[in-house]
């Protein structure tokens, strides 16, 4: 299992539902619905997250995971 594949494991197992971490809109939702999460307004979602990510684990998590190749 490489790196990547764990941490989606991860981010899965604290949204408690499947989804796409590679997905703006699927991220934002999840993040408002699951953990009432609003995310600052910037230019881009990674931009958002990263200013975020002290707020839950789960953001960084999803930003690592965004930033892998």
């Amino acid at each position: 299992m490489s790196n990547k594949d764990f941490i989606l494991q991860r981010i899965r197992v604290y949204a408690g539902k499947e989804f796409d971490p590679a997905e703006d809109q699927q991220v934002a939702d999840v993040l408002r619905s699951r953990f009432n999460i609003r995310l600052p307004q910037r230019s881009s979602l990674n931009a958002s997250l990263a200013l975020a990510t002290s707020d839950h684990e789960i953001i960084g998590l999803v930003l690592q995971y965004r930033t892998m190749t």
